[in-house]
């Protein structure tokens, strides 16, 4: 039985998470992938979890994730792309996470579903549609653990970079840093070899790695994840110089 004390979160000197989308995935070969993605030591696993509702898509459930949690010890990160939150906090805490990230857009009671994440032991994180501002996060902050900056619109895998995000990513880091709030910015969509550097100057810490990177058909797991590091230490370089 996994503990969920994962081995594939980042060592503490280690700057940038990588978390590959799992419904970007082999999913008739998930487990296969998994074990791949392990061995070239990602970070954590990206789910991201759909009604038809909030977004028209609905690739991966509820069950796929309680079976895959019984198969590795990596930590599992939430993205919930849904209008009914709080049901599907709670479904997923019981199978046993480590971080859930709601919609701002959808969650109406955002400070109240926030709690109920974090009295779970579980990381909470608010995300953000690419036109909606940084302020909906303001009167939040102190029950955050993380912000998932989106940038692409939600709901499908492959789209083009929205370009006002990476001014986004920029902003979010200004924002946090003026409210004293130490915590990571996680970006999702065309997190690309190419987009990687200028997300990570601008701030990112969490990289949710699609169908663009981690499983771009050009290379292997393990090669793709190879590249995606080097393209991290550019940003490094850019954001540290």
């Amino acid at each position: 039985m996994p503990t969920h004390e994962s081995q594939c979160l980042s060592p503490a000197d280690k700057k940038i998470s990588i978390a590959p989308s799992v419904m970007c995935a082999d999913l008739c070969n998930l487990e296969t992938d998994i074990r791949e993605l392990e061995k070239a030591g990602i970070n954590l696993l990206h789910f991201d979890l759909m009604d038809a509702h909030f977004v028209p898509n609905m690739p991966i459930g509820l069950v796929l994730i309680e079976q895959l949690r019984q198969k590795t010890d990596c930590a599992f990160d939430i993205h919930l792309m849904v209008n009914n939150n709080d049901f599907f906090v709670e479904a997923v805490a019981n199978i046993g996470v480590q971080q859930i990230a709601v919609h701002a857009e959808s969650a109406i009671h955002l400070d109240r579903t926030l709690s109920v994440i974090q009295a779970h032991g579980i990381k909470s994180g608010v995300a953000l549609n690419p036109a909606t501002p940084l302020s909906a996060i303001t009167y939040v902050v102190d029950r955050l653990d993380f912000v998932l900056i989106m940038t692409v619109n939600p709901g499908f895998a492959g789209q083009k970079l929205v370009p006002a995000t990476l001014r986004k990513i920029e902003e979010c880091r200004a924002f946090l840093d003026k409210n004293d709030a130490e915590l990571p910015i996680e970006v999702d969509g065309n997190v690309s070899f190419k987009n990687i550097p200028k997300m990570v100057a601008a701030g990112a810490d969490i990289l949710v790695g699609g169908s663009s990177s981690v499983f771009h058909t050009s290379g292997s797991r393990k090669e793709n994840i190879q590249q995606i590091r080097q393209a991290i230490a550019q940003g490094l370089k850019e954001r540290d110089g």
